[in-house]
């Protein structure tokens, strides 16, 4: 048998995760049975969504939560075979035991080039994440002025990115300098660090006088309040998340937007990504494409043509 160490959520979290929350323990895996394969952790995630999610999905002393790349080690079962590399909600452990339900093989022709840890990242849950929020939810048109919140995050960055390969004018809130220059590398026309700028209001108004078609929504709270008003007329918001919020002991309340999403006739639609679930092979290879026109480096950047492609 092999040993497995595993993170368990030793108790839920109030107000900021800390080290108390976990607990690390070592488990037997048993030998896997007829139709089972073991799995050996290469990647984990950690995602803002886990911070809610856990007291949702996992019990005190449960897995905590998170999807895995990992490799087949042992393998009972033909759809699995030893050698393949697969993607699993798996959680924090360095070994699995399962019967293939919710396994889903990398693309067949995953570039040996490329890391695996993208299909955690932006060719992965993150990348889809963005890619459905542009897509079904916005509904991005070329010319769109889209802001994104949270923009130098796994999913901000892709948001970003995409947007710009469909030709919209891309506006990026981040909560450092740093950020904000690897922002504008990125290919982002706009960046901003919200700490710093004397006025939120105003840095979003400088950022795009006219407003903002479209707005891809990470942070929730007073970020939100202010936001809403910079919108066109008929503009289009994407409820990602509300990282703002995630920590929180007591209840954010107002100011409240109803008015002013009236007055503008504003959408707006929160999402998961499960919900287009039937389209991520089809999704996982245009995100692949796009990262292979970009040669080998790990991120999306601006290609000699000025045309953004993944990486």
């Amino acid at each position: 048998m092999v040993q497995s160490k595993t993170w368990v959520l030793a108790r839920h979290f109030e107000g900021f995760p800390e080290d108390s929350n976990f607990e690390l323990k070592l488990e037997q895996q048993p030998e896997p049975k007829d139709g089972e394969v073991l799995l050996e952790a290469l990647f984990l995630s950690v995602d803002p969504y886990m911070r809610p999610f856990s007291r949702l999905r996992v019990k005190e002393g449960g897995v905590m939560i998170g999807t895995q790349v990992a490799k087949v080690i042992q393998s009972n079962n033909s759809a699995f075979p030893i050698g393949c590399h697969v993607v699993g909600r798996c959680g924090w452990r360095t070994h699995t035991v399962s019967d293939g339900t919710g396994l889903t093989h990398l693309l067949s022709d995953w570039p040996q080039e490329v890391p695996m840890s993208l299909a955690l990242g932006a060719i992965g849950m993150p990348g889809l994440t963005a890619l459905y929020g542009l897509e079904e939810v916005l509904g991005l048109q070329d010319g769109d002025t889209l802001l994104v919140n949270a923009a130098a995050g796994a999913v901000g960055s892709t948001v970003g990115q995409i947007a710009k390969i469909k030709g919209c004018r891309v506006v990026g809130s981040t909560g450092s300098d740093a950020k904000v220059a690897y922002l504008k590398e990125l290919g982002f026309d706009e960046a901003f660090n919200y700490k710093t700028v004397s006025s939120l209001e105003e840095a979003l108004k400088t950022a795009s006088p006219d407003g903002y078609h479209c707005f891809f929504e990470n942070v929730g709270g007073p970020f939100s309040s202010v936001a809403i008003p910079q919108m066109k007329e008929f503009g289009r918001i994407a409820l990602c998340g509300g990282i703002s919020t995630y920590n929180d002991t007591t209840p954010q309340t107002g100011p409240y937007p109803h008015l002013t999403m009236i007055f503008k006739q504003l959408k707006m639609e929160g999402f998961l990504v499960g919900r287009w679930e039937h389209k991520n092979q089809e999704a996982l290879r245009r995100l692949m494409a796009w990262k292979r026109e970009a040669s080998t480096v790990l991120r999306i950047k601006t290609s000699l043509k000025s045309r953004p492609v993944l990486c």
